[in-house]
């Protein structure tokens, strides 16, 4: 094989300057007229066909003109191909032109008949009449508009005329030059030409021989160059001209090859030859196109034979010799090609256009020389190809207008010698179900199956269609099912497969084949198309998922969805050869984005490609990853099943209907040809049209030849009953053509009748079927012929016709030859003559596949930006390499634009990678789809971006967006009403039923009609707006569902978007998607809270919408009026921090003082409040950000304090217990041991006993704890002597337990004014909107009050806000994970970063990906600062899991649900450097860390500003104080200049953070929603007796001093004393009512008084809805079951986290626990809490990490509430109920059933086989087991057992109780007789080692004393008299009152109880004792 030469480099030529000549090309081209359309061009060109003088035409004519072109279009059906069209067009024109002159009115119906039958020969099919006549009258019209315009007759040229008129020059037709081909036979080594016999019945068809005489006379014989040199001879002989004979022909030849008209060419003829040789001319004229034929012929033969000599074929050969050449050598040799190849391109221009160059005897000799190779096929548009491409045997004919090669069929090859068949048998059982019916796989199969079904490998097979690809996948699958088969059962929740179909109708055959065939292995295969979509139950349920490239790419390019890829552990891909065609870069995508995955993830995702035979398959297993030596495999053609014959014929013939014509014959000859063998035949076209057009043609040629019996099927035995079923089809083409054996198919039939066909092809009744391309995908019907008919099909993508692709090609011939029938099958294409070379080349493997995706490189790049997978231009060239592009960019780099200087200078290509990705960068950026900084190469993803990506739209159509899509359109330019409804929903809603039935006729109808409206969605919406700020809204919205839900309708959930809408100003401010489940629905109305803005000048009205996004017309509506509405004031005052001189230390004036600080000298905050707060004793309030040093500022105060009034205490509240904690550790070791002070602890960890306190000089505590205790602060001194209250983050006022810290500190300002001692408050904050009002309230003047900006840190600190779209959180979070490892390579690579996010699970999930990232970078242990033995010494002391492997990667976790130790262990390695990056869970609505450890870095990530709340059951925005206080941890003052914080938040709410993160809000009171609790308090403590106390309680407070300031936000209009009064009044009134309602106090006119369950409700520090709940559901004889739905329903619940899914946990629990609890409300936080209470007894394994620290914390808070339900059992004097109560306890500390497990497994050693052994001897409970001997013991047990046992029994306590009755005597000085007994009671523990009040339970999570209950009552009638409870280490004594209206002591017993042990009850009868 020949193959062309490159060119040489520029080297070797003389210099040349790129830039002047591209400059002075520019300007050539400027100064062009810019060129028309072709589309322009070829229309103008028609238009001068028909209108004489066009360009000169008037308006009137061109108007008509146009109308008749409209009209011939209409003629066309719409189907309109410019070249066909313009054909069509000129034929009618000319057809009704010729008779219209002088034609009346009335003969215009004759010229329609005379010419009906033309015409229909023209179009193919009958013409309507009406339309015919529109035609003829604008033809008429036109016509005669010219006829007056010019006064002449035009007629177009070509148009029909006699002989005798016949002009020099005019129909001349052009007819491509005729060729042969010739093939060499290697046997025998002689050529042959094949000769063409004449076809019979076809008169028109010849061939033309190829050894022609010319003779010089023209009347006869061939006209050639020999005849024109004979010609020119005889006119030199005579001396007519003085030129030379060869120079006269060539002159002849100049002139006849011109393209002047007819008349000018035989004027320029007579100039040569002179007059006297007119004959002559006249015969040159006459035979002008034979003459053309043969000087073009030898032209090409000329061009020919120079390339033959200069050329080599561009073509790969494959198995040719290889040369071994150097890198530069082999460069070298390509520059050198080069330059040969540039340097031969202006030569072989002249060949092919200029007769001038060569010589009258080389053409002649040239146009007679007949090569054997010379024209192997038909060229068109650059097509070359050798011979040797083509199989051996393949044959070319010419005929007359065509071109025809046949190719035979390639014999299967032979089996090779120790080739077998793999039969079904040696499969593994479960795979032989998918195989049913087979016997054994076939060759292909065969060859693959060790690979396939024995190892992971990728693959990629190249064979054949219908070599039976789709059982190679199936081998796939079973391989991958064989993974997960374990144990007998199938795990078919650890995977997915996804198989890619090409297109829909494909993936639906497969979608029904797999599913069939691996349903025994239940196995369930799901169609996932555009026309099938899946719920996501449906994904979860499915194992395969059968899609097409597009849907997959639209799935795995939405980080929504990463779960379900995550699974996917094989991907099969077929047709793999679409890499070619235009949906090839989408296959690109996929396979770039599944190998990324897979080396980011470190996931096995095998590939399988499936594909037809390739020339460089093996780059393309190289893109796939396959292993060319175990994964690839190539099978040629040999391997088919059916061996395929292939004609290819091209049509030369130019004129149109001629073409159409020959078409049809050829199509009908081949039909016929494969009919008289006795085979059925298909004929493919390319329009639903065209398929009846064809058949009624071929029926129409039938009758015409007399062959209508070769496509009948009269004779097949059930024709008649078929002919029946048949005549029920309403398609009319169906039934007319049934008769004649010919049927079509397109998918524009009903599904009925395309079965139909189908049915009637595959019984052998239809012999021709016409149909689609569908039909070749989506139905497997093969036939032995196949003839594709025509290879244009209509892309309305791009408006116009494009070639039918490969893929199509290759599907189609797939269909000949039927396997079980046919040797062989027989595929005919038929084509132009001009794309036949591109057939034969793409259908015998020539052309490689090339890359396609340049084009669509925007969109793909903004697809992985948006995805999140590529963040710069880095990544993103990372990206690229994946791709085809790039593979093959470097084999082929001319194609893609790359010259091989630039291939030298970048041999890797990165340059061009790098340039590829910034250019598309560039445009995405420009398009505003993205954020490219050139600068640092980093890439953001916009929100356009993103619904680009998610919605997959092109950037082409995004432009256009941007461009054509304004802000306001009419409703008419966005939706056109479908149609007008008299009747409208709201109209109907306010009918009657029976004016609904009388609407529409039918009475009983208005009653359904009613009845479902009543299920049409709809909601009510109200809403409460409250101003935070002048420019900022509150708005409370509450959404109430207003319809009948029904499952059937409504599904699970319905999406409602809210809006909210400023008319005036056309803007949206806020928007939110709501989702109303079924159980919201039913329940109460739903609240939203939101914040919106408000600008000067007030609009009238905001709007709230709430708009369906599935219902039309589901809207609802709501306006906010902003009349009257009162906004607070707008002053945010701030201290200036002076320029004062920093004070050093020794300011304190006292060395033990100095010594507590490590530093010389105070900061400038400190410096500035150092006088006031160290001098003096006025209250102070200190705004500053965090890390300002205001813990120190508060030690000032203290030490103030211990100056002047040591006797005093200090109580600091912190709102946390992390801070205290944190506090306690820092005083602990820098403050109190030096100055020899106390401190104390109060948190619900730790509650200290009173002598502890009494002693304590600082007491840290909790608000809760301290508002406990202060309630009774009349009998208790230590709250009397607090001097100095320090009150730590107090802008926490305004959050959720900012009533507690109010309620306290108004008590102490209280407690202060009645005791007349001075308590100075010390406020500590961040900067704050409104301080004086603050101050106020503290009574802080001015001089105390210090706020400065947010801008005076110690370090200055940059903020970044990024905002990520996503309406679900869990997708949302995991698309911050990237940005997150980015932003720490950006701003921290080599300094400590700290990560906040909102839960545990979340500090698991993103430091597993930060892991990954940076394993992808090949760092993985970038963040790790220590040495490995170091690092291994730490792993071996962390306890938990997850982050023992964290911290291998120097990433730690820090979260609540560590232990201590664990927990102390990372913040000591973070300290002090050793891991680099830490994750910090924010738990609920706290932020621990942030709050509580001091543990600053360098740069903070806020990964989401969200929480989950379990009350509200959906996720909720952090308060902006816990993201300030995040940030706060940024910057370390001692190393950094500068910290950095990056907030990543969910996009709608990124300008809200911008906008509010300097601009604080101001601190709001939220006790009026707390109220009830703190009334009732001060109520049972005696601080209020009647309303006016109350009412006095309410102005101590903080929302007194905002309701005067900001009376809105509360619900005021204005501050109006009697207004201000009224409001407070009513405050009152309703608190009261409801607490009375509650059964905690009873009101007596004005005056109130405590009740019993107020006084319960304020001791043990219970909601009053809780008690409340025990009024009503305690009784006498309450079980335990009941007892336990009583506890979990308590208020303090009401905030237990139900997260995202948990649902699923709390189902999963329900079913293995003893009680059953409400399965309709799994997500209720009650139901969570008695299902942990449950799990907690039972000893169940928790489902997740998560429910272990629930369970803590639900543990935690039931000690109190069982305590009041033990209480209010008491004061009820319910005996039994106490102590099921008391039982309830018991279990909650041991973790054991009370009822139902022995109390001897409350010993951590007790087995199932101990509690045997000790059951035989008769050891039943722990009291028996108590007093057996220790030598029993080890009888019983080995000794390690008994040992144990031993150690176990010493924890538990020996009690012995001694009783003494006594009489109560009268007082002495009276004479009554005694009033009662006292029983004297003695309580000891007799075990000496157990001299502790602490309690052995080891399944509790605290520390917990002993307690116990003394109960006295009478067990006969369940009656408790008494009830005490007590505590002791060692023994007791202590005494009860009998009752004195008790005399009978009969049944009356004590009964002593513990509080945490079982089976410790011990009874003493009474009676006994008296």
């Amino acid at each position: 094989m020949l193959l062309e030469l490159p060119r040489l480099t520029n080297s070797l030529r003389d210099p040349f300057d790129v830039d002047q000549a591209y400059l002075h090309r520019k300007t050539i081209l400027q100064n062009l007229k810019p060129p028309s359309s072709a589309n322009s061009v070829q229309e103008s060109q028609l238009a001068r066909k028909i209108v004489y003088r066009w360009d000169d035409a008037s308006n009137e004519v061109r108007q008509v003109y146009k109308q008749f072109i409209g009209a011939v279009v209409e003629l066309m059906g719409g189907e309109v191909v410019s070249e066909e069209f313009q054909e069509v067009a000129l034929s009618v024109y000319k057809l009704f032109c010729t008779q219209l002159e002088d034609v009346e009115d009335d003969q215009v119906d004759k010229i329609i008949a005379e010419k009906k039958l033309d015409l229909q020969k023209l179009f193919g099919y009958e013409v309507p009449l009406s339309k015919l006549q529109r035609v003829l009258s604008l033809v008429k019209r036109l016509f005669e508009l010219q006829k007056k315009d010019d006064g002449t007759v035009y007629i177009p040229e070509g148009q029909d005329k006699s002989a005798d008129d016949m002009e020099f020059g005019a129909d001349l037709v052009f007819r491509a030059p005729t060729r042969f081909l010739v093939d060499v036979v290697l046997e025998d080594s002689d050529l042959f030409i094949e000769e063409a016999t004449e076809i019979p019945n076809h008169g028109a068809w010849y061939e033309l021989g190829d050894s022609a005489t010319y003779i010089p006379s023209a009347s006869g014989g061939n006209v050639d160059l020999e005849w024109l040199r004979d010609a020119c001879d005889k006119i030199v002989s005579e001396s007519i001209s003085q030129l030379p004979r060869d120079e006269l022909a060539m002159a002849i030849c100049r002139v006849l090859d011109s393209e002047k008209p007819g008349d000018e060419i035989a004027g320029d003829l007579l100039d040569l030859v002179g007059d006297s040789a007119f004959e002559i001319v006249q015969d040159l004229i006459m035979h002008r196109k034979e003459l053309l034929d043969a000087i073009h012929h030898g032209l090409f033969v000329l061009k020919s034979d120079k390339k033959a000599s200069n050329a080599q074929s561009r073509m790969p050969s494959y198995g040719t010799q290889v040369t071994v050449q150097t890198e530069s050598e082999r460069q070298f040799d390509k520059l050198r090609r080069k330059e040969e190849k540039k340097h031969r391109r202006g030569t072989d221009h002249g060949v092919e256009n200029d007769l001038s160059a060569m010589t009258f005897s080389s053409l002649l000799q040239a146009s007679e020389k007949k090569g054997l190779f010379d024209d192997i096929i038909g060229r068109g548009d650059a097509h070359e190809l050798p011979v040797t491409a083509l199989p051996q045997g393949t044959i070319k004919k010419h005929y007359k207008g065509y071109e025809e090669v046949i190719i035979p069929p390639k014999p299967t090859a032979p089996m090779k010698p120790g080739e077998k068949l793999i039969e079904i048998k040696e499969l593994d059982d479960f795979a032989q179900a998918a195989f049913h019916g087979y016997k054994t796989l076939n060759r292909i199969q065969s060859r693959i199956f060790q690979t396939t079904y024995n190892t992971n490998e990728n693959i990629l097979v190249c064979a054949p269609t219908g070599a039976g690809k789709t059982n190679i996948a199936m081998i796939a699958i079973l391989h991958e099912i064989k993974h997960h088969f374990r144990d007998g059962y199938l795990h078919k929740d650890e995977f997915k497969i996804v198989y890619v179909a090409p297109m829909k109708a494909l993936a639906a055959e497969v979608t029904s084949t797999f599913s069939h065939r691996l349903s025994p292995l239940n196995i369930i295969v799901r169609e996932l198309t555009g026309d099938m979509q899946l719920t996501k139950n449906e994904l979860e349920e499915t194992q395969m998922i059968v899609t097409t490239p597009e849907k997959w790419d639209v799935i795995t390019r939405k980080s929504s969805d990463m779960s379900l890829s995550l699974l996917v552990k094989l991907l099969i891909i077929d047709e793999v050869h679409l890499l070619n065609d235009d949906r090839g870069p989408v296959i690109e995508a996929l396979v770039a984005r599944t190998l990324r995955q897979v080396e980011s993830t470190q996931s096995m995702i095998r590939i399988v490609g499936l594909s037809a035979t390739l020339p460089n398959y093996l780059e393309v297993a190289q893109f796939l990853r396959v292993n060319t030596e175990t994964g690839l495999f190539f099978f040629d053609s040999s391997y088919r099943p059916v061996p395929l014959a292939q004609q290819y014929i091209g049509i030369s013939e130019h004129n149109f209907l001629a073409r159409v014509e020959l078409l049809n014959e050829i199509c009908y000859n081949k039909v016929v040809d494969s009919l008289k063998q006795g085979h059925q035949a298909m004929v493919f076209v390319h329009s639903r049209k065209d398929t009846r057009k064809t058949a009624e043609k071929l029926v129409e040629l039938a009758r015409k030849y007399e062959d209508l019996e070769l496509f009948r099927n009269y004779s097949h035995p059930q024709f008649e009953l078929k002919k029946r079923e048949v005549l029920k089809s309403r398609n009319k083409d169906v039934v007319d053509l049934f008769e004649n054996g010919i049927g079509i198919h397109h998918a524009g039939m009903l599904r009925a009748d395309r079965g139909l066909t189908e049915r009637l092809f595959s019984d052998g009744l239809l012999k021709v079927l016409v149909c689609t391309a569908t039909l070749a995908w989506g139905v497997n019907l093969p036939a032995h012929t196949v003839v594709i008919k025509g290879t244009q099909i209509y892309d309305p993508k791009a408006g116009g016709w494009r070639d039918l692709g490969m893929l199509d090609v290759m599907q189609i011939f797939g269909r000949a030859g039927r396997p079980q029938f046919d040797k062989s099958g027989e595929g005919i294409i038929i084509t132009t003559h001009d794309k036949l070379a591109y057939y034969l080349r793409l259908l015998t493997s020539q052309l490689p596949i090339e890359s396609q995706f340049i084009k669509s490189l925007k969109d793909n790049l903004n697809a992985e930006v948006a995805l999140g997978t590529v963040t710069n231009v880095k990544e993103a060239c990372a990206w690229l390499g994946y791709t085809y592009l790039f593979i093959r960019m470097k084999m082929n780099p001319l194609a893609y634009g790359i010259g091989w200087e630039e291939v030298i200078a970048d041999p890797t290509l990165s340059m061009k990678q790098r340039a590829l990705v910034a250019d598309a960068a560039r445009a995405l950026d420009k398009a505003k789809m993205m954020r490219f900084d050139e600068k640092s190469g980093n890439i953001y993803c916009t929100e356009l971006g993103r619904i680009a990506s998610h919605f997959y739209i092109q950037y082409s159509s995004v432009e256009t967006y941007n461009e054509l899509l304004r802000q306001h359109m009419n409703e008419s330019e966005v939706l056109r009403k479908l149609e007008e409804k008299g009747a409208d929903l709201d109209r109907l809603q306010e009918m009657q039923e029976k004016d609904i039935g009388a609407l529409i006729r039918y009475a009983p109808g208005g009653r359904l009609v009613k009845q479902h409206l009543g299920y049409f969605p709809s909601v009510l919406l109200s809403a409460t707006v409250s101003p935070i700020t002048r420019t900022v809204l509150k708005v409370d919205l509450i959404i109430t569902p207003d319809f009948v839900w029904k499952d059937r309708f409504h599904g699970t959930a319905l999406r409602w978007w809210i809006l909210v809408e400023d008319s005036d100003n056309d803007h949206i401010y806020h928007s939110e998607l709501f989702t109303l489940t079924k159980r919201m629905a039913k329940a109460e109305p739903y609240k939203l809270s939101f914040t919106v803005p408000i600008f000067e000048p007030h609009p009238p009205q905001y709007y709230i919408r709430a708009v369906s996004d599935s219902w039309l017309h589901a809207e609802a509506f709501y306006t906010i009026s902003f009349h009257n509405l009162a906004l607070p004031e707008g002053r945010t005052s701030h201290t200036e921090l002076l320029d004062l001189k920093p004070l050093p230390v020794t300011a304190l004036g006292n060395l033990t003082y100095e010594a507590l600080y490590n530093f010389t000298h105070f900061n400038p905050i400190q410096t500035q409040a150092f006088h006031v707060l160290y001098h003096s004793n006025k209250n102070v309030l200190l705004g500053a950000p965090t890390g300002s040093g205001k813990t120190i500022s508060a030690e000032l105060a203290m030490l103030h304090l211990f100056n002047t009034q040591p006797d005093m205490k200090v109580i600091y509240i912190a709102p946390l217990k992390a801070i205290v904690r944190e506090r306690m550790n820092d005083w602990r070791k820098h403050l109190v041991s030096r100055l020899g002070k106390q401190m104390v602890e109060m948190t619900g960890d730790y509650t200290p006993d009173m002598m502890a306190l009494l002693s304590a000089d600082i007491i840290i505590s909790t608000p809760e704890k301290w508002d406990g205790i202060s309630r009774n602060w009349h009998s208790r001194n230590y709250v009397k002597k607090v001097g100095l209250m320090i009150l730590d983050e107090i802008h926490l006022l305004g959050a959720d337990r900012g009533p507690i810290l109010e309620v306290i500190v108004s008590r102490m300002r209280y407690i202060s004014s009645q005791t007349e001692r001075e308590v100075r408050f010390v406020g500590l904050s961040t900067a704050l909107a409104n301080a004086h009002d603050l101050a106020d309230w503290l009574g802080v003047e001015e001089n105390g009050l210090f706020n400065f900006k947010p801008s005076v840190r110690p370090v200055p600190l940059e903020v970044h806000i990024q905002g990520y779209p996503g309406k679900f959180y869990c997708p949302r979070m995991n698309s911050m994970n990237k940005p997150t490892y980015a932003a720490i390579c950006t701003h921290s690579p080599t300094k400590p970063v700290l990560i906040f996010v909102s839960s545990r699970r979340q500090t698991r999930l993103t430091a597993l990906d930060l892991i990954q990232f940076a394993a992808s970078d090949e760092h993985p242990r970038q963040f790790l600062a220590m040495p490995e033995e170091s690092l291994q010494m730490i792993l071996s002391q962390v306890t938990d899991q997850n982050l023992r492997h964290t911290l291998q990667f120097g990433i730690g976790l820090h979260h609540a649900g560590l232990n201590d130790k664990d927990r102390s262990l990372v913040e000591e390695l973070f300290a002090n450097n050793k891991i680099r990056a830490i994750l910090i869970l924010v738990l609920v609505c706290t932020s621990t860390l942030a709050w509580g450890v001091n543990l600053p870095a360098h740069l903070v990530v806020i990964k989401g500003t969200e929480y989950y709340d379990g009350k509200a059951k959906r996720y909720v925005d952090f308060p902006i104080t816990d993201i300030l206080q995040m940030m706060g941890r940024a910057g370390r003052p001692q190393y950094d200049q500068h910290g950095k914080a990056v907030i990543l938040v969910h996009e709608p709410k990124k300008s809200f953070y911008k906008k509010f993160l300097y601009e604080p809000f101001p601190v709001e009171s939220s006790l009026r929603e707390q109220l009830h609790d703190h009334i009732n308090a001060e109520i049972v403590a005696g601080t209020i007796c009647h309303k006016e106390d109350a009412m006095h309680y309410l102005t101590w407070t903080y929302l007194f001093r905002r309701l005067m300031v900001n009376p809105a936000y509360y619900g005021l209009d204005d501050v109006e004393p009697g207004n201000v009064s009224s409001y407070l009044s009513s405050l009152v009134q309703s608190t009261f009512e409801d607490l009375e309602d509650s059964g905690c106090i009873k009101i007596n006119e004005d005056n109130v008084e405590p009740m019993m369950l107020g006084s319960i409700a304020s001791q043990y520090y219970l909601r009053y809805t809780t008690v409340s709940m025990f009024g009503s559901n305690i009784g006498p004889d309450t079980s335990l079951e009941v007892f336990l739905h009583i506890l979990s329903g308590a208020s303090e619940y009401d905030e237990l986290p139900v997260r995202h899914n948990e649902e699923n946990y709390n189902d999963g629990l329900s079913r293995r626990v003893r009680y059953m609890v409400d399965k309709n409300r799994l997500d209720d936080p009650h139901v969570k809490a008695n299902l942990l209470f449950q799990a907690h007894f039972s000893q169940l394994d928790l489902p997740i990490s998560d429910y272990i620290t629930d369970l803590k914390s639900v543990l935690d808070q039931s000690i109190r509430i069982i305590q009041a339900m033990i209480d209010v059992c008491a004061n009820s004097g319910w005996l039994s109920s106490a102590l099921t109560c008391m039982h309830l306890l018991q279990m909650v500390m041991q973790g054991l059933w009370y009822d139902k497990d022995s109390s001897l497994w409350m010993l951590p050693c007790m087995t199932d086989d101990l509690i045997s052994s000790l059951s035989r001897r008769g050891i039943a409970k722990i009291q028996q087991l108590l007093d057996t001997p220790s030598t029993v013991l080890q009888a019983i047990a080995d000794n390690a057992t008994a040992s144990r046992l031993h150690q176990d029994l010493q924890h538990l306590p020996r009690i012995r109780v001694h009783l003494k009755v006594e009489r109560r005597n009268s007082d002495s000085n009276s004479s009554e007789i005694s009033n009662g007994f006292n029983l004297n009671i003695r309580v000891e523990k007799t075990n000496t080692h157990h001299r502790t009040s602490r309690a052995f339970t080891p399944r509790f999570p605290k520390v917990k004393n002993e307690a116990w209950w003394l109960v006295l009552g009478d067990t006969s009638t369940s009656e408790l008299y008494a009830l005490k409870r007590v505590s002791f280490s060692d023994r007791l004594v202590t005494r009860m009152e009998i009752p004195s209206t008790q005399v009978n002591l009969q049944e009356m017993k004590l009964i002593l109880v513990s509080d945490c042990y079982l089976g410790y009850e011990q009874e003493y009868p009474i009676e006994e004792i008296a």
